[in-house]
């Protein structure tokens, strides 16, 4: 990060708060103000098959790009990663124009996003939901505040496609999203409705842990439904019910929603033994 430095764009790197396949997030200090700095990695270590499902329906930048990006040539698989890296940089924008609690994104600058830090009351990196224990009222607070941030974020025409309790931050005012290279167009990508369930449904076997009334709410389905008939709107209330009509099932996105939740169960096992460690 030395070339931001440089420029003035951050004034110090203070230190890593974390790392992973997709990013290494460090805390910044610009001006008096400390933010979080997120570098992005070369993403050919993620499977292809499952990126390519998250970016089916997204806009890229001309015809010639798509083409590329079809044959698979150096310059297509560069537009690829260009695409992907800046995939949540446009949702982070787009969610807080919108109403949605992410951080709020302050410039990306070869390939590092630079956004707000989200702290708690001390004014450390806020823990994340899987870390707390909440009593049920607050539980069900959450949830009916995450039900509608979903909501939000489909009628803006986004799924965040990969929602769980290891990217959501709790902080004293609730629960912060955060986490978006995956954000999937809800409108033109085939899976959509499966990772709308598989993210709603993670949220209420979270928080259903502390209020059990919860697993027995149907969000998903119902916020899906107003979608497609054009009925959902940012403060669109909802039932957590609805009647189940059977449709034809999609055997590709079946077996690629399996193969994603047996990734979040191993990773929900594997944050499990690290906090009893």
């Amino acid at each position: 990060m030395q070339p931001l430095i440089d420029d003035g764009v951050i004034d110090e790197v203070v230190r890593s708060l974390k790392s992973g396949k997709e990013a290494t997030v460090y805390v910044v200090r610009c001006g008096t103000e400390l933010r979080c700095a997120k570098v992005y990695r070369d993403m050919s270590q993620r499977s292809f098959q499952r990126r390519a499902q998250y970016q089916e329906g997204r806009k890229v930048r001309g015809s010639r790009e798509m083409r590329a990006m079809n044959r698979g040539t150096r310059f297509g698989r560069r537009e690829q990663e260009h695409e992907w890296k800046n995939a949540e940089v446009d949702a982070l924008y787009r969610l807080v124009a919108g109403g949605v609690r992410v951080p709020r994104p302050f410039g990306y600058f070869n390939d590092v996003l630079i956004m707000e830090l989200i702290t708690d009351a001390s004014g450390e990196p806020a823990p994340r939901l899987g870390e707390v224990e909440l009593p049920s009222d607050v539980a069900r607070d959450y949830h009916a505040f995450l039900m509608q941030q979903i909501v939000r974020m489909l009628s803006l025409g986004l799924v965040h496609g990969d929602l769980s309790e290891f990217n959501i931050l709790v902080t004293p005012e609730g629960p912060v999203i955060i986490d978006l290279p995956q954000v999937v167009n809800a409108a033109g990508n085939n899976a959509a409705f499966a990772m709308l369930e598989r993210d709603v449904n993670n949220i209420r076997s979270t928080l259903g842990r502390f209020a059990p009334e919860l697993l027995q709410s149907e969000f998903a389905r119902e916020m899906w439904t107003r979608y497609e008939e054009g009925e959902l709107h940012a403060d669109t209330p909802l039932t957590g019910t609805v009647h189940i009509e059977e449709l034809p099932p999609d055997p590709d996105s079946v077996i690629q929603v399996i193969e994603d939740a047996r990734e979040e169960a191993i990773r929900q096992r594997i944050g499990r033994e690290q906090r009893v460690v």
